[in-house]
């Protein structure tokens, strides 16, 4: 199940990481750059919700999938949130908290998975909604400029950063919380 068109989308994915921060390289207008990567983003990030639509459609879902689907999402959100601190949109302490959530849920998941407590650190709505916001956040923060002559991305992509923030925590506590019983049990 490594060639089926829900995981070629999600390796495109992956593919499409370098060439969003690489036309921060480009030596053309600053807009121009900002546009061609939040094009890029959007388009990237559709083939999330396709490559799932496909996979239930086509019954080509595969547990390689299911591993490689998130791990596509975080990488295109760590690099997009690097990129967005190096140029001052997003503050590293952001960037920080919401990357490390990553790693230590991606930690968790793996550790409970090994005690075979997997289920309760499953995923939840309100990890869902984090992705989600993050996914809004970051092409308004891409783009920087001003939409229709008057919505600020930069305004809205900073609240919309800041709210996937305080998700980013409460997600992570609400699977901490999950995990805590089986911490316990197998810390006897």
């Amino acid at each position: 199940m490594f060639f089926t068109i829900p995981t070629l989308l999600t390796w495109a994915r992956i593919v499409a990481i370098p060439l969003i921060v690489g036309v921060f390289y480009l030596p053309v207008e600053p807009a121009t750059r900002n546009l061609v990567a939040t094009v890029l983003f959007v388009v990237v990030a559709l083939t999330d919700w396709l490559d799932g639509y496909l996979a239930r459609r086509l019954n080509q879902s595969s547990a390689f999938g299911a591993f490689l689907d998130p791990v596509a999402d975080k990488f295109l959100v760590c690099a997009s949130l690097l990129i967005l601190v190096q140029m001052g949109r997003v503050n590293a302490l952001i960037a920080l908290v919401i990357i490390g959530r990553e790693i230590a849920i991606s930690a968790l998941r793996e550790w409970m998975a090994q005690i075979g407590a997997s289920r309760s650190v499953a995923v939840h709505m309100i990890g869902k909604l984090k992705t989600t916001v993050q996914m809004l956040a970051i092409p308004f923060l891409l783009f920087d400029g001003v939409l229709f002559g008057v919505v600020s991305t930069r305004l809205w992509g900073t609240v919309l950063i800041l709210a996937a923030t305080v998700l980013t925590i409460w997600s992570m506590v609400y699977y901490l919380r999950k995990a805590l019983p089986e911490i316990r049990a197998k810390a006897r």
